[in-house]
């Protein structure tokens, strides 16, 4: 079966504007009205997905609206999965953390690096390799708890003053 150009990109722009139940509604009436073969047709020309399809028609057919439980796709939190994770990491920077030298902000910043402190949830809190987030993802931990990762320096360095320079007399 071919569908007309025009009627096509009708079809799939009416389709474009709408979500969910609607679009799944809209998609199966518009291939039952085209008849037999429409389905395998509109797949194939409009790039409609055909398991959309039929969940559309199911739903015409019977009544019910189907829902997606799009919130639960995806990857959990770190902390989600490991409830104590936040904890371990905050008692293990807790002995690092030095407050913001110039004292103008809240600010905590670091001494130890995101990977040490993956190495030191391994050997302090006997964590496995799989149970560990990425260091990336400790790094961003670290971030959202108010820490930063940087050099503290204790002292300013003494400057380095010039020689004085002999004048030439005459």
């Amino acid at each position: 079966m071919k569908i007309a150009l025009e009627i096509a990109t009708t079809l799939k722009n009416a389709a474009n504007r709408l979500k969910g139940y609607d679009k799944r509604k809209f998609m199966a009436e518009a291939v039952m009205s085209l008849g037999r073969g429409a389905q395998r047709a509109a797949a194939r020309q409009m790039g409609w997905c055909r398991n959309t399809l039929i969940k559309g028609q199911h739903e015409l057919r019977t009544g019910i609206e189907c829902l997606g439980d799009i919130s639960a796709r995806g990857r959990k939190k770190a902390e989600e999965t490991n409830h104590l994770l936040i904890q371990h990491i905050e008692s293990i920077v807790e002995d690092n953390g030095q407050a913001d030298p110039s004292m103008k902000s809240d600010r905590m910043y670091l001494k130890i690096t995101a990977s040490s402190v993956r190495d030191q949830l391994k050997s302090r809190f006997n964590y496995t390799e799989k149970m560990l987030p990425a260091v990336i993802t400790i790094n961003r931990k670290l971030n959202q708890n108010g820490y930063r990762l940087k050099k503290v320096r204790k002292t300013l360095p003494l400057k380095k003053f010039q020689k004085p320079t002999l004048f030439l007399t005459t």
